[in-house]
């Protein structure tokens, strides 16, 4: 093969085909015509003399010589694009830019006011849009269209970049007049009917069993240790709402304590240390490849940062 003869946008519309596994679809992600995509698959197998994508009863499915090249063609066009990125300074003050945060509602909740107020002193024209984990894919992050995740992640693909945020411990936050406050032991948090709130992760939610312990999460994989489970009467995906609901009626809401802490003047709430130890978990940052040597996105990790130690 003579590689000064290889068009090198073939490398990208392969980078994009074997992504979407659809013609179609990879040439809307390219903007280009369905046919020019057509024509481009064509010519890649007969460079590579093979079908590349075959179609079979569930969609276009890549050939194992196509999922062999896949990580390769990925490396080198990810090589390129950093060596050909313009290195020049960000002008924070002058920009326009739209930052888009996919960030779990507890994330959101704790770094995105003191965020903000650091953007609009610093960078007054740029735009925050903060998406939560069932708006995003972790293609979508590979692939830049999200400049950065913020949650709890327990498994990543390697070629993603992070950084730790911060660590937090878990705490109650009862109803301020909330009975159970005069003898909060494990024996009446047992007794006790509470509120979970989901450890979000991406893709679309599904219903909660509280029979599951292992999707449950932290707190009830903590009591599980102790041959323990608490009765769940309410199930919520937004830690404001759980909060809510602790002030209203007599449940109790265990949660990360840096997000009860945004309620710690509430003279309507209390929070309290849980009756047994529940392990800290880890918040990260992660971005794409594409963007690590973005100066832009160089500076919002910065401000992530920033904002990060001034929380903890």
């Amino acid at each position: 093969m003579n590689i000064s003869k290889i068009d090198l946008n073939l490398l990208v519309y392969l980078d994009t085909l074997l992504r979407e596994c659809n013609v179609t679809r990879a040439a809307n992600q390219l903007s280009i015509t369905q046919p020019a995509m057509s024509n481009g698959l064509k010519r890649l197998r007969n460079l590579f003399n093979d079908p590349i994508l075959v179609r079979t009863s569930d969609g276009m499915v890549p050939t194992e010589r196509a999922l062999e090249l896949q990580p390769v063609i990925r490396g080198i066009l990810m090589t390129l694009e950093e060596t050909l990125a313009p290195n020049r300074e960000f002008e924070a003050s002058q920009s326009k830019r739209v930052f888009r945060i996919m960030a779990s509602d507890y994330a959101a909740s704790t770094l995105a006011p003191k965020l903000l107020s650091k953007l609009h002193e610093e960078a007054p024209d740029t735009t925050l849009d903060i998406l939560t984990p069932s708006d995003v894919t972790f293609h979508d992050v590979e692939n830049g269209k999200v400049d950065m995740a913020i949650n709890r992640f327990e498994n990543l693909p390697q070629s993603f970049h992070h950084k730790r945020i911060w660590k937090d411990s878990f705490c109650c936050l009862v109803k301020a007049d909330n009975p159970i406050i005069e003898n909060f032991s494990l024996d009446s948090y047992l007794k006790a009917r509470h509120i979970w709130v989901s450890k979000t992760g991406f893709g679309v939610g599904v219903g909660m069993d509280p029979k599951d312990v292992q999707k449950l999460g932290w707190v009830d994989e903590a009591l599980a240790h102790f041959g323990k489970h608490r009765n769940i009467a309410t199930f919520t995906r937004n830690y404001h709402v759980a909060i809510h609901l602790a002030k209203e009626k007599n449940l109790i809401a265990t949660l990360p304590s840096k997000a009860a802490n945004i309620y710690l003047d509430d003279p309507g709430l209390k929070i309290l240390e849980p009756p047994f130890p529940i392990p800290p978990f880890e918040l990260d940052m992660i971005w794409s490849p594409l963007l690590h040597r973005d100066a832009s996105h160089i500076w919002l990790r910065q401000k992530i940062a920033e904002v990060a130690d001034e929380l903890k």
